[in-house]
Parts: C-alpha cells; structure tokens; sequence
C-alpha cells in the first residue's frame, strides 16, 4: 500500500507523511521540555512542582501490562524509559514529596512495591484536568468528529511504541550457551 503524501506546513510541494509525523512530534517533546504543563500545575498547586513528580505518578497510576504485575522501581524506569539509578532518584524524591509509598509487595515480601498516596492521587487528578483543559485550548476549534478520529489515530499510534524501540533490525539469535559462559 503506497502512503499519501500531505502537505508542508508552509504550503510549499506535498511531502510524504512520516516527515510531517516525525516533525509534529518534535514539537509536541519540545513543549514538553519547556515544562508548560509542569508550570500550570505548580500554580494551581501554589508551590513549585517539578514534572517529574508526574511522570512518575503516571506510571504507577497506568494499569498493568499483565494480570498480577506489580509497580517497582524497575517498572517506573521502563516506562519512563530511564536507567534504574534515576528511577530510583526520582522515585525517592516522589516519597520525599509525599506522592507515592513504599510497600512490601504482596507477591514476594522482599520486594518493594510503590504506591500512590492520598496526595499523589490529587496530583493524578490534578494533571489530568490541567492536561485536558490544556489541549482542549488547543483543540476549541475542532469538530467532534476531527477530535474522535484523532483520539482514534492517535490511540493507535501509542500502542504500538511498547511493542518497537527503534528502527526495525533483523533480529539476533541469543548467544550459544558456550559463549556467554566465556
């Protein structure tokens, strides 16, 4: 199937549409960089807010990839796609704050679970009001039918980033047994 091709945002010759995705999506991380949604929120909480403190909440907030998971910091760092030490960084400072705890995991008593607390379920809640009235603004002019197939594509497009990290590549067979005892 041959991909249509769209128009460039200045009007000039139509290009093909992943460019235009990859160029929408920059912009979309840069606002995001620029802590907007970040800065909203510390003034409706009247107090400085770092926006990691979200994101963290967020991913204990998701649900389960499976039945039975359990949130520890090794989750929050794969799905803040972070290494374990800054999870684990962020995640103090998170208990620090009073947004999440830390539990034994009902599983496996030697295991750490977290868990949000009253305090980070106000901050869910928080973020998504503010995140929602924000692209709202965004989107005023839109018609119900424009926000519903982009929710619909959108929808679609996110739920495949779990399943690629990156350019496809041929994959590689495991090491032989041999081999990684060496």
């Amino acid at each position: 199937m041959r991909r249509q091709a769209t128009p460039s945002p200045n009007g000039s010759s139509p290009e093909p549409a992943l460019p235009a995705i990859e160029r929408a999506l920059i912009r979309i991380r840069r606002s995001q960089t620029r802590r907007t949604l970040g800065k909203i929120v510390g003034e409706r909480l009247d107090r400085p807010f770092d926006p990691t403190h979200g994101f963290v909440v967020d991913a204990l907030e998701e649900e389960p990839d499976y039945p039975g998971q359990e949130v520890t910091v090794g989750l929050v760092a794969e799905r803040l796609a972070v290494d374990p030490s800054r999870a684990s960084r962020i995640v103090a400072s998170c208990v620090e704050a009073g947004y999440i705890r830390r539990v034994a995991s009902q599983a496996d008593s030697r295991r750490i679970c977290l868990e949000l607390t009253d305090d980070g379920r106000q901050l869910a809640d928080l973020t998504h009001q503010v995140r929602q009235e924000y692209f709202g603004s965004l989107t005023q002019d839109w018609t119900e039918e424009e926000l519903g197939e982009f929710a619909r594509l959108l929808t679609k497009f996110t739920s495949n980033l779990g399943r690629k990290s990156g350019p496809a590549t041929p994959e590689q067979p495991p090491p032989a047994a041999s081999a990684r005892r060496a």
